[in-house]
């Protein structure tokens, strides 16, 4: 991976700083080395020690710049484990964003090619990737993958394809022209019509272990009465589509 930027912390602050940057707070002015390592101590000009931690996936989405609501960490777990993207795969992905779920392909040694259709959006994406210390795994392309398929379809075939796009029927309708054989891919949506849209695609174009899930999480409660699931909240993010290419 490229240099990342490394998290500061003091007691509950926690500060986003890259190696050079100076940055100033009511505690003081951090100045981080150029050479800064994790486990680094950095004292503020009034004295302030902050403890230097490395990057860790959780943090990406707590402090990378948003352009959007971001892919849940809850749903980008269970992305990285239908998929199984680890080092050398090629993935291609679409619905960019923020880029939460490609920097988190890029930190696992993923190859990945990401489209956006909003230039700002993209442009905040790179930046992010160069934060996450994936910039040189992550490609940020600005356009619409709709548009590109014909020439992706006659280059070489990718491991997995990542989908977070109103249009993402249409792309898996191609989807096994993009794929290796045994290829997987997910399909991330907020809304129902889409998720079925997305799951007969997956059916009528022949793919195996065609699995459609909905994302409920439930925090726990804990108190001297008994412990019982926390009524704050449903927990449910959105639908998740997951095949294998045949």
């Amino acid at each position: 991976m490229t240099d990342a930027a490394y998290l500061l912390v003091h007691e509950d602050r926690e500060y986003l700083l890259e190696p050079g940057e100076e940055f100033g707070t009511d505690l003081g002015v951090i100045e981080v080395p150029e050479d800064v390592a994790a486990g680094d101590e950095v004292e503020t000009h009034l004295g302030t020690v902050f403890e230097v931690r490395a990057l860790r996936g959780p943090d990406l989405f707590n402090h990378l710049e948003r352009t959007g609501a971001p892919m849940m960490p809850r749903d980008v777990g269970l992305v990285m484990g239908h998929t199984g993207a680890f080092g050398g795969d090629r993935v291609l992905d679409a619905g960019t964003g923020t880029g939460i779920l490609a920097a988190y392909l890029g930190r696992a040694g993923a190859s990945v090619t990401t489209y956006e259709v909003d230039a700002e959006f993209a442009e905040v994406a790179r930046d992010n990737m160069e934060t996450a210390g994936v910039a040189d795994r992550v490609e940020v392309r600005t356009g619409d993958l709709t548009e590109e398929l014909d020439a992706l379809a006659g280059a070489e075939p990718f491991d997995a394809l990542t989908l977070d796009t109103g249009d993402a029927p249409a792309v898996v309708e191609r989807a096994d022209e993009l794929l290796a054989p045994g290829g997987r891919l997910a399909v991330y949506s907020p809304f129902v019509e889409g998720t079925r849209e997305a799951a007969l695609a997956a059916r009528d174009a022949g793919f195996d272990e065609l699995e459609t899930l909905e994302t409920i999480q439930r925090e726990m409660d804990f108190s001297d009465r008994g412990s019982r699931p926390s009524t704050a909240g449903v927990g449910h993010t959105g639908y998740l589509v997951f095949a294998r290419a045949p």
